[in-house]
Parts: C-alpha cells; sequence; structure tokens
C-alpha cells in the first residue's frame, strides 16, 4: 500500500481547513439573503423550518427598511463618510508611506517608532477623550461644528488608520526597485511628480489593500459614530436602531433587509477589486 506523503497531507489538511472556512462564511450570509424576502409569516409557527426557502421574492422587507426605517438616509451618510475618509487616508497616507520608504532624513527613526506605537492605540478606547476634545473646541468657539459633523468623522477615521495604512504601504515602497526612480530622476521628474507617476502606479496591490481593508472599518464601525453623531447617523447606527425596533415588533424580514443592506456593499466592493488585487499580487510575483 502506498504511503501518503507529508506534503500530500498537508495539501489535504490545507484545502480542509478552507473549504469549511468557506462553508462557515456563505452558509450565514445565504441564510440572511434567503430570509431578507421571507414575509413574516414564514418565520412563525411549529411547522416552519428556519431553512425553507422564501414563498417569494418579497422586496417589500428592503422598500419598508429603506423608507420606513429610514435605512436611506443612514446608507448615504455612510458612504460619505466612509469616502471622505478614504481620500483623506490615502492623501495623508501615500506621501508619508513613501518618503519614509525612500528616504533617509533626520529624525526618520523616530518617526518610523512613532507610527509603529499607534499600532497598539485602539482607537475605541480613546474615543471619550475625543468627545470631550471636540466638546470644548465647540464651547471655546461657539460653533456646533466638531460635534454631528460627517467630515469630523471621516477625519477621526482616516487619522486611526493611518499607522496601520502608512505601515503596509511603506512595507510594500520598500520593495520596488530603485531603477524606476532613477530613470525618471534623470529624464527631469521631481520626487513629487515620480511618486505620481511612477511609484503610486505601481504600488497599486497594496493601495487596493488598504482601500478594501479600511473601507470594511470605516463602514461597519459604530462606537466612535454613535459617540460623536446624532442626527448625522451612520448606517450602523441605523441597523442597530432597526433591529431593536423590528426584533420587539417580530417583523424579522425587515430586520434581516437592514443587514443586507449593509452587507451588500461590501461584498460588491471585494468582488470588484479581488480578481485585481489577485491579478496585480501576480504580476509583482512575476516581476520579483
Amino acid at each position: 500500500m502506498k504511503r501518503i506523503g507529508t506534503k500530500t497531507l498537508y495539501k489535504i489538511f490545507v484545502y480542509v481547513a478552507l473549504i469549511s472556512l468557506a462553508i462557515s462564511i456563505i452558509i450565514p450570509v445565504g441564510w440572511v439573503f434567503m430570509a431578507s424576502f421571507k414575509k413574516n409569516s414564514e418565520f412563525l409557527g411549529g411547522d416552519i423550518s428556519p431553512w425553507d426557502l422564501p414563498k417569494s421574492l418579497n422586496f417589500d422587507n428592503f422598500v419598508t427598511a429603506f423608507n420606513d426605517a429610514g435605512m436611506g438616509q443612514f446608507f448615504a451618510n455612510s458612504v460619505i463618510v466612509t469616502a471622505i475618509g478614504l481620500v483623506l487616508l490615502l492623501v495623508l497616507a501615500l506621501p508619508a508611506a513613501y518618503v519614509l520608504a525612500r528616504f533617509f532624513f533626520k529624525g526618520k527613526k523616530i518617526l518610523e517608532i512613532g507610527f509603529m506605537a499607534g499600532l497598539f492605540v485602539n482607537i475605541n478606547y480613546i474615543v471619550v477623550p475625543i468627545f470631550l476634545m471636540l466638546s470644548d473646541a465647540n464651547k471655546a468657539l461657539k460653533v456646533t461644528f466638531f460635534l454631528d459633523n460627517r467630515f469630523i468623522l471621516a477625519l477621526i477615521y482616516a487619522t486611526s488608520a493611518l499607522p496601520f495604512t502608512i505601515y503596509l504601504l511603506s512595507s510594500y515602497f520598500k520593495t520596488l526597485p530603485k531603477g524606476f526612480e532613477e530613470a525618471a530622476y534623470i529624464d527631469g521628474c521631481s520626487h513629487f511628480k515620480t511618486m505620481l507617476k511612477i511609484m503610486i502606479p505601481m504600488a497599486k496591490p497594496s493601495i487596493i489593500t488598504v482601500v478594501l481593508f479600511n473601507f470594511l472599518s470605516f463602514w461597519n464601525e459604530y462606537i466612535i459614530a454613535y459617540t460623536l453623531m446624532d442626527e448625522h447617523e451612520t448606517l450602523a447606527m441605523g441597523l442597530k436602531n432597526l433591529m431593536a425596533v423590528e426584533k420587539t415588533a417580530t417583523n424579522y424580514g425587515i430586520m434581516y433587509a437592514g443587514l443586507v443592506i449593509v452587507m451588500l456593499p461590501t461584498l460588491i466592493l471585494y468582488i470588484l477589486v479581488q480578481r485585481r488585487l489577485t491579478e496585480g499580487m501576480t504580476l509583482g510575483g512575476l516581476k520579483g
């Protein structure tokens, strides 16, 4: 009898683990999508199985969640905050990561240590001091600008994600060959133009990774938004309110429709960038 090699056993273990992980993710997500189309009567009753398919595609759950529960406005607020946060993050992080990765100057080590230390700071633990600081700024300037402001919330999201983003981008910039920069300098390109035209396009895989990770973080964030926002509630806050109301009223279909509204942009973004991310990493490996 032929013995199974160690490499074969390792491959079998990896495939089994990946398939198990995929099933553990796909089944709950698929069930939520299925439940979002059910009428309320399809959830209640002793002879009803939770795994039964919906009798019809009941889109009224989504209409009710979007209009009556105000999920449309919450959705728009989340889109605005997340988009502004990602733009601010890239504008701040890309030049900083490029300079830290490709140049040598006094104080560079201190900056690197500072950004590394920022990786260990959980923004949720300092949300109360942030709130008090913004509240004091409103009182000092006699304005209401710093609280319940989507731009300020996006700015806080961006700054809290800077350490991780700069660390990831600078690590990637360090792997890029210096020959491209030298050729650009010979052609008369400035440092800024070289970064913009040469280095950033080459760093697309890491930029896509940064965008994906931070989109998930900004889109699903709840604690900071709950603390700082009042009228301009984000989707995570709206979903919390919707689930509390509909669960009390036993309107489970509407509750699951709200969950789908929150999940759908994340799934769409992942599908859009996953292929480009894989292609970029493959090309990078071939070039290396």
